[in-house]
């Protein structure tokens, strides 16, 4: 029986869904403590004293740090893009001279109690002296402090003749475009729990995810201990989408607190927390231009852009300014490209990844310059794009640009094939004739289209140990980790067809820094690429030792030799078969080692490689207006996505049909909203608007195959971000076409007051993301 390519159900589901989860807020230990972060109440001042005696007096408080007693920790560091210019924006786990954003932890308090806890941060009093913020990233650049300037670098991009294409153009199309901060808010909120053994010098971190090893070293090195004596612990997660399991100051407040303070301490954010203080993320503005030519062809694309970082540079560092830049160009030729991104600091909550960080704003951008190139030659949306996709026969495709440390090289892609299923799927000329009829009942209804091209699989390793014990059973011990993707059951599935057993007597441990020596975690759609090409190569391995080892216990010739379900025959009926448990427990080499298992015959491999893969897809939207309420109805979603091969079909609609969900509250509702002292307006989900059943409509998902990467053996493309992509471009397009007037959508999420100003022919870029 083949598993790859069949929908297979989730094996995490079932603690789940009888309430047995077990997520940071369910772990407690004996004695603990419990902490709550004091946080500045002001975007930007200088921090004069702090005062403390009140709540170190209170029954039940074991200590009140400040950054007196943090001193030592310097700041937390880059993982990902690291430009020297940005060492100095790094966060240090407690403010020191200056807060920079309402939010910041100022001081930490420990209790006996998470009440008294709350109630003894409450009689902690940082004196600020307050100082004028800055509250716009697209201002020019100025003083960010005494000694930093607003800008903290500059993301430069290109290839081509650029002034050339420009100069010779038919037509310049120019816009200017903007997305608004968001975040993914996941359902669970930040949270950790550590606890220091001293007589085994070991501390223990439980809650931990998406990149426990990378985090365990960060620790380490923050903490001056060898990364050996960290042990991370993952469990299950309440929602990942780029904000959870990076380093912030909290868990390193954690982790020195129980080691100082010798008693294990938990500590859970409350939802306000979270929203002022968890990494937020889009916040660009972009002048754009496009030279064409008479008949739609791009001759070059010139984009200037500014970054909203907030107040910190945290772990990211550089990465999303960075992907917007090398992304941007998309599925198109566009043989001339340059892109200037400036990475600005406000006082705004620091900034880092939120699912499609930097694809999500580039596709925004780029699909609508190429809607308002159709709009102004008169051509149909559809034709500027087939008149622009890189053909077949160019694949691989270098886009001449790097990102995040590699080449961008499209490995394969039918750009145009599959606009064209998407298109025979919704029979395009009977919709478009369709919306053209309710418009002429006055009907506000619009189709949007907007095609992407996403990055996955990035590298450069991933390892896995696999243990067959003389059960039969086997661990599949990852350094990878789950955020609800569904990585204990594809792990499986490309584990058992390699080595042709029961896809239940597999096991997948993942999020355990003291099962695997090395891993690289789970973020940027890489866990299918990375660590299920490491699975299955290691289960070949294990395959081969298996057969050998059979061979040798009977005396045959592995050419003879198969395995089914778990069962090594020779086609000769007069020799034995023999079951997986059979060879291990009769094995007297080759085993790994023995202990509660019995003998374990193990295979450690790896799979590593230097190039990512890049599945592209195309959305389509037809979305109403309102015109009483100005509310923007979607009546119908459609998402083609070729992702190369499907492990498990179900589990990529999932993906799909969440980032969708995600991907209409970055369009139409969520955003992040600062006054000008840069006070946060949206502090709870009364304010900070999530979308409800009510807002996702049925979404058509037509996954396809038709270009395997050539990357990695399974030819697998990532599936975790297309989902979101595209619905921004999609439905500022849509919302476009309804319009149809000299009204410019160019601005995300499209809330009503925006849409409302579009009625009224306003069109205008709000104050705060006006460039200057």
């Amino acid at each position: 029986m083949n598993y790859v390519g069949r929908s297979v159900l989730r094996v995490e589901d079932l603690p789940l869904l009888q309430g047995a989860g077990n997520f940071a807020g369910d772990i407690s230990l004996s004695n603990q403590l419990f902490m709550r972060i004091v946080r500045s109440s002001l975007a930007f001042g200088r921090l004069v004293s702090i005062e403390t005696e009140m709540a170190e007096e209170m029954p039940g408080v074991k200590a009140v740090w400040t950054r007196d007693d943090v001193g030592s920790i310097g700041p937390i560091d880059f993982r990902q893009v690291r430009i020297e210019s940005l060492l100095d924006y790094r966060q240090f786990i407690l403010a020191k001279d200056f807060v920079r954003y309402v939010g910041e932890p100022v001081a930490a308090v420990f209790a006996e109690d998470p009440y008294l806890a709350e109630d003894a941060a409450e009689m902690v009093f940082p004196d600020i002296e307050e100082l004028t913020p800055t509250v716009d990233a697209a201002h020019p650049e100025g003083k960010f402090d005494d000694v930093l300037g607003t800008e903290a670098a500059l993301i430069e991009k290109s290839y081509g003749e650029v002034e050339t294409a420009f100069q010779d153009a038919h037509h310049v199309v120019e816009m200017e475009l903007a997305v608004g901060r968001q975040s993914g808010s996941p359902l669970e909120t930040r949270g950790l729990i550590a606890n220091y053994k001293k007589d085994e010098d070991l501390l223990e971190v439980y809650g931990a995810s998406k990149i426990p090893h990378i985090n365990r070293d960060s620790l380490a090195k923050l903490l001056s201990i060898q990364s050996e004596r960290i042990h991370l612990y993952e469990g299950h997660v309440g929602g990942g989408f780029g904000i959870r399991g990076e380093i912030y100051p909290e868990d390193v407040l954690v982790c020195l607190a129980a080691i100082r303070l010798q008693q294990p301490i938990k500590w859970i954010e409350d939802r306000r927390e979270h929203l002022i203080a968890a990494n937020q993320s889009r916040g660009q503005v972009h002048k754009v231009r496009a030279a064409v030519d008479q008949k739609g062809f791009i001759t070059g694309i010139d984009d200037e852009f500014w970054a909203d970082q907030g107040a910190y540079v945290r772990t990211h560092a550089a990465t999303v300014p960075e992907l917007t830049a090398s992304m941007l160009p998309g599925p198109y030729i566009v043989p001339s490209y340059r892109s200037v991104g400036h990475i600005r600091l406000t006082n705004k909550t620091p900034a880092g990844t939120y699912r499609a960080p930097g694809r999500f704003e580039g596709t925004f951008v780029r699909e609508r310059l190429i809607d308002e190139i159709a709009k102004q030659l008169k051509m149909d949306p559809v034709d500027v794009r087939r008149a622009n996709f890189i053909p077949p026969q160019a694949m691989p495709f270098d886009r001449k640009l790097d990102a995040i440390g590699t080449n961008v090289v499209y490995d394969s892609g039918l750009y145009e094939s599959l606009l064209n299923k998407l298109l025979e799927h919704v029979d395009y000329a009977a919709l478009r004739q369709e919306i053209d009829a309710r418009r002429l009942k006055d009907e506000q209804v619009g189709l949007g289209l907007a095609y992407f091209v996403e990055k996955s699989g990035l590298g450069p390793f991933d390892d896995v140990l696999l243990e067959l014990d003389e059960t039969g059973a086997l661990e599949v011990i990852t350094g990878t980790a789950s955020v609800g993707q569904g990585v204990e059951t594809i792990l499986a599935q490309i584990c058992a067809d390699a080595l042709s057993i029961c896809f239940d007597k597999i096991t997948v441990i993942h999020g355990q820094t003291n099962r695997i020596t090395r891993g690289m975690g789970a973020f940027a759609s890489r866990v299918s690429v990375m660590t299920g090409s490491a699975v299955h190569i290691a289960a070949n391995q294990l395959k081969n030792r298996i057969l050998n080892l059979y061979c040798e216990m009977v005396k045959v010739d592995p050419d003879n030799v198969i395995i089914d379900n778990g069962v090594v025959q020779c086609n000769d009926s007069t020799i034995k078969h023999m079951t997986f448990s059979e060879i291990v427990k009769e094995a007297s080499v080759e085993i790994t080692k023995t202990g509660d298992r019995g003998k374990v015959l193990s295979v450690q491999s790896e799979f590593n490689t230097s190039h990512m893969t890049y599945p592209y897809g195309v959305h389509l939207v037809v979305a109403k207006i309102d015109k009483e309420t100005a509310m923007v109805i979607l009546e119908r979603i459609v998402v083609a996505y070729d992702v190369g091969r499907s492990i498990n079909p179900l589990l990529v609609k999932g993906q799909i049909v969440g980032g969708v969900a995600q991907g209409i509250g970055g369009a139409l509702l969520e955003e992040f909203i600062y006054d000008e002292g840069v006070q946060p307006l949206a502090t709870s989900f009364m304010d900070y608007l999530m979308p409800t059943v009510t807002e996702v409509p049925n979404v058509e998902v037509i996954i396809r195959e038709d270009a395997p990467s050539e990357t990695n053996p399974l030819g697998i493309k990532g599936a975790g971000e297309g989902g979101i992509t595209g619905v921004g471009g999609a439905v500022a397009n849509a919302i476009s076409d309804a319009l149809d007037s000299t009204a410019v959508v160019n601005h995300l999420p499209l809330s009503p007051n925006r849409v409302y100003d579009l009625l009224k022919d306003k069109g205008p870029v709000a104050e705060e993301s006006k460039v200057q």
